[in-house]
């Protein structure tokens, strides 16, 4: 019972140090089945029943990636029933979701897991979600971050919490290691399952764990320690920083009409970490997307803002976001949107060319014998694309994209979303309406110039006849 003791008063001051919860709270607890969430469950227990008046509701999530999900499932209920706790299950079959997703497997899989756990909490009226992360899971998330180049944020590694929909995620265990939650399950007599593929290193966090980290404690036994220290110092300074970047937007931009200006005095003036701090505020007040702008385009705008000349610049920081300096005034704003196209155009022999006027582009199409065709290597559906001429339905449509598109792209088992390849190869939206999709007779996409090829009818062995596509711009003599 010394251990549990222990545990349950470091808890308990981590939970009033970072306001985890308060008497009377709703906690929803992720379960998984593992020791760490275990222990999570008996040790959020144990406080509800005899310092903290808690009401506890038990969660799991049924990813369908072995054979053993649906026992450990029942294994969490079994749980949740000796303590008299609600019990929430959630069953996904991850692996078939995960092909049209785009974000693989593990992004799939958490991306389901937390939405069922925060609308369980709000159907609950919960106040947070309590996660099993600890000290360990700590340690290779800075790791893994610093292995990115991750900045000050990302180094802070996992918060104590954070809110998501108006429900908090809380971690109380960040600063307790897996031996020591491990070793109260074995005191205890807890029951626990061990999930086999947390061996598997081709999971970057598992090779994080296994291969990386033991490595590194040869040189430094107390690594972990280290990495733990680097996160508490560092997430305690980059709050501070953020909210002194605050007050210098609140002080030093004018914000009106969706736009942010500065002067460039004004900006000069602060220490450089201040200035990316600004920069990076704006950035973020100013897009509707999630993604933290990187380095290199806010070191632009800074270096661009402290020059003396010249006085006059403009900069497209992608996503739909431009910075303009005007003389001494630093503008950032959202490019004006091109206006939406909707067109559809057939393209078949004897017609060898296409004159796209919507988008300014033309497109040709040639047939070439296999004798006369040399093959110097497609370029992944770029300016041109080669297609086996007998194995293409004919006639093709080339048109603008469509809500749900996908394609069967070369080397990828199964269909992708269009709108998944455009944000994975980080194509701004702003120039998504401009690019077109060239069609089989059977409405599969074929080709996406600059983009893709699809699978269908490749140039092989076999061929006879080649059908070569290409898509240039369109002369300013044709588009009038």
């Amino acid at each position: 019972m010394e251990q549990m003791k222990e545990l349950v008063q470091s808890v308990m001051e981590s939970a009033a140090e970072h306001e985890l919860w308060a008497p009377h709270d709703t906690l929803v607890v992720a379960v998984s089945g593992g020791p760490d969430s275990v222990a999570l469950l008996r040790i959020l227990y144990e406080i509800s029943r005899k310092w903290t008046p808690l009401k506890l509701v038990c969660a799991h999530v049924n990813h369908g990636f072995r054979e053993e999900s649906a026992g450990e499932a029942e294994f969490v209920r079994s749980i949740a029933e000796e303590l008299g706790l609600p019990f929430e299950l959630a069953e996904f079959d991850i692996p078939a979701m995960a092909k049209d997703s785009g974000l693989g497997p593990e992004g799939t899989a958490r991306e389901k897991r937390y939405a069922f756990l925060i609308e369980t909490a709000l159907r609950y009226g919960a106040r947070a979600v309590a996660l099993a992360h600890h000290a360990d899971d700590q340690a290779e998330t800075v790791l893994m971050r610093l292995l990115r180049g991750s900045g000050s944020g990302g180094l802070a590694g996992m918060r104590w919490k954070r809110t998501e929909k108006k429900v908090e995620l809380i971690r109380p265990f960040l600063r307790i290691n897996k031996t020591a939650l491990t070793g109260l399950c074995q005191e205890q007599g807890y029951n626990y399952v061990l999930d086999a593929s947390n061996l598997l290193t081709h999971y970057t966090r598992n090779a994080v764990r296994l291969d990386l980290l033991p490595m590194l404690e040869k040189y430094n036994p107390r690594v972990k320690q280290s990495l733990l220290q680097l996160s508490e110092i560092t997430g305690a300074e980059d709050e501070y920083m953020e909210a002194n970047a605050l007050k210098c937007f609140q002080e030093l931009v004018l914000a009106e009409h969706g736009k942010y200006t500065l002067k460039r005095a004004s900006f000069a003036a602060l220490p450089s970490a201040l200035q990316r701090r600004l920069i990076k505020l704006i950035l973020n007040y100013l897009s509707a997307d999630a993604l933290s702008p990187d380095f290199s385009k806010i070191e632009a705008v800074r270096r661009g803002t402290l020059q003396e000349q010249p006085t006059g610049w403009n900069l497209d920081l992608g996503g739909g976001l431009i910075c303009v300096r005007q003389y001494d005034t630093i503008l950032f704003s959202s490019k004006p949107q091109p206006r939406k196209v909707s067109y559809t155009y057939r393209l078949s022999l004897p017609y060898s060319r296409l004159n796209i006027e919507e988008i300014g582009k033309a497109m040709t199409m040639t047939v070439l014998e296999r004798e006369s065709f040399a093959l110097q290597g497609e370029d992944s559906g770029k300016t041109s694309a080669w297609f086996d001429s007998d194995e293409l339905a004919m006639p093709l449509t080339v048109r603008s994209r469509l809500p749900g598109d996908t394609i069967r792209v070369m080397g990828l088992n199964g269909s992708k979303k269009v709108k998944d390849i455009y944000i994975d190869d980080k194509i701004p939206s702003s120039e998504r309406s401009v690019i077109p999709l060239v069609c089989d007779a059977a409405g599969n996409i074929v080709w996406i110039p600059g983009v893709r090829r699809s699978m269908h009818a490749a140039v092989g062995r076999h061929t006879a006849s080649v059908l070569l596509l290409t898509l240039e711009e369109l002369e300013k003599s044709e588009e009038a």
